[in-house]
């Protein structure tokens, strides 16, 4: 949990995103491989699958933006968890680039000038001068929007929300308004 403090600028931006990306990988807290798979809405998200996405565009920092036919193919691949590849190794891969991209945040100085790349599907066509505050912003953004879709996710697998969730993974004990997740007896 991010708390309110005397934080520098790019600390805030880390720590909001952090937040956001703790609920992501709180969503596939206690699933099995099948479960991370299954796609529960009308959409073809899942929550391994949301977990695989956040974790390829947490690896775009910093990197021009292709989308010819092969940027395409990785990107919608990345939404994905197929059938050769596992929750924990998706998870550990979500973990190695978290604690990556966490650090650039930090050293990040959301006032320097930086060059955003164009995105088509935006009508941006172009790259346009910008400033770091803004892709910041942006990730909040992003990744708020993606912890949200695997909250719902999940909670249409079992039931399971947020909180809960957050509180099982920190292995906090709860309180009078919230206790920690844990599995349905079969």
């Amino acid at each position: 949990m991010f708390a309110p403090g005397t934080h520098t600028e790019a600390e805030v931006f880390a720590g909001f995103i952090a937040m956001q990306l703790e609920g992501v990988r709180a969503a596939a807290f206690g699933l099995t491989d099948e479960q991370a798979r299954q796609r529960p809405c009308r959409s073809e998200l899942s929550v391994g699958g949301v977990v695989k996405h956040v974790t390829w565009v947490m690896g775009q920092r910093g990197r021009e933006r292709v989308m010819d036919q092969a940027g395409h193919a990785a990107f919608a691949d990345s939404f994905v968890l197929r059938e050769d590849e596992t929750l924990a190794g998706a998870l550990a891969a979500f973990d190695e680039a978290r604690e990556t991209y966490l650090a650039d945040v930090r050293a990040t100085d959301p006032g320097a000038a930086m060059t955003e790349p164009a995105a088509p599907w935006d009508g941006r066509d172009e790259p346009t001068p910008s400033v770091q505050r803004y892709a910041l912003a942006h990730a909040v953004e992003e990744f708020a929007r993606h912890a949200g879709h695997a909250d719902v996710l999940r909670e249409q697998l079992d039931g399971a929300t947020a909180g809960p969730l957050l509180m099982a993974v920190e292995g906090d004990p709860g309180n009078d308004f919230v206790r920690p997740w844990s599995p349905a007896p079969a």
